[in-house]
């Protein structure tokens, strides 16, 4: 089919991520000041949308700790920047199993697997305009990790986040996940149009090549909205293969550090570099105001 490029995009910024990075890069936020401030800095650079997870300001580890949510949210939301905020559904869907030998011995350090409420308090809580649903069960990179999301999790997840108003961006790390996200939509678990992230080059989800990209866009249906990423060295590539394929950026530290080789990147770094791809390619960026008329978010004043 003959590619329809985007002319108006928006650059969504995944702030800080859960992985381990904490301690491959000191331009990586682990406070919520920390975290709001290079959120607030990323959409000052030209980011519309601001993806955001929360970690233990000590220990830079990935954390599900309501509080830290809502300082996050009140400092995004309390400050003269306008940006949409995105939060993170995805934690609570974890299994580490036992050895080869012994699976049903599970990692109960690294296990972390919560009911589907638990995973929405910090979104009832805070009521961001977008938050993720991770669209399907898949191995990560670990040997013995699986990220966890059945069909009835999704479904009782789902149908929360519609209830609450919130817009589900359904996080599709492979053409599987889509399917089930179409099934969702004819079930009037989410409404439709639907916006959805394509996550390529996560082990061992989608690889990054452009076949496989192409084959996640032709499964996006005509009417929903979609962003895509690739990890790392491949970040910059596919900003400007999604604006080719019609569709939108995200860029920021959870996905890549590296603004250059031996240059570790701060978020607007990269929400800026990718801005210029954008610009280069004859397209234009879209701001916050218009992306919540695009997707039909409604703005959630400070508390």
């Amino acid at each position: 089919m003959p590619l329809a490029m985007n002319r108006d995009v928006f650059i969504t910024c995944a702030v800080t991520g859960s992985g381990a990075t904490q301690d491959r890069s000191h331009h990586v936020p682990r406070s919520p000041e920390q975290i709001a401030n290079s959120a607030l800095a990323a959409a000052r650079a030209g980011a519309a949308v601001v993806h955001c997870h929360v970690r233990d300001p000590e220990t830079g580890a990935p954390s599900r700790d309501l509080k830290l949510y809502r300082e996050v949210t009140e400092r995004i939301r309390d400050s003269d920047t306008d940006v949409v905020l995105n939060l993170t559904a995805g934690m609570g869907g974890d299994i580490v199993f036992g050895d080869v030998e012994n699976p049903m011995q599970l990692n109960e350090t690294a296990t972390d697997m919560i009911g589907a409420s638990a995973r929405l308090a910090h979104i009832a809580e805070c009521r961001p305009e977008i938050c993720t649903l991770d669209c399907g069960t898949m191995n990560f990179a670990e040997s013995d990790y699986v990220m966890t999301n059945t069909p009835g999790m999704l479904v009782s997840m789902g149908r929360m986040m519609t209830d609450l108003g919130v817009k589900p961006e359904i996080e599709a790390f492979d053409t599987g996940h889509l399917w089930y996200a179409r099934q969702l939509v004819k079930d009037g678990v989410l409404d439709s149009p639907a916006l959805v992230q394509l996550c390529m080059g996560v082990p061992w989800g989608a690889p990054d090549d452009l076949n496989t990209f192409m084959a996640m866009v032709n499964n996006v249906p005509d009417d929903w909205t979609f962003s895509a990423f690739g990890l790392g060295r491949n970040q910059m590539a596919y900003v400007a293969a999604s604006v080719l394929a019609g569709g939108h950026v995200r860029v920021g530290l959870e996905d890549n550090l590296w603004l250059d080789k031996g240059v570790l990147a701060e978020n607007w770094q990269l929400v800026e570099r990718a801005r210029g791809i954008i610009e280069s390619m004859g397209a234009r960026l879209i701001g916050p105001a218009q992306v919540r008329e695009n997707l039909g978010l409604q703005k959630r004043a400070p508390k």
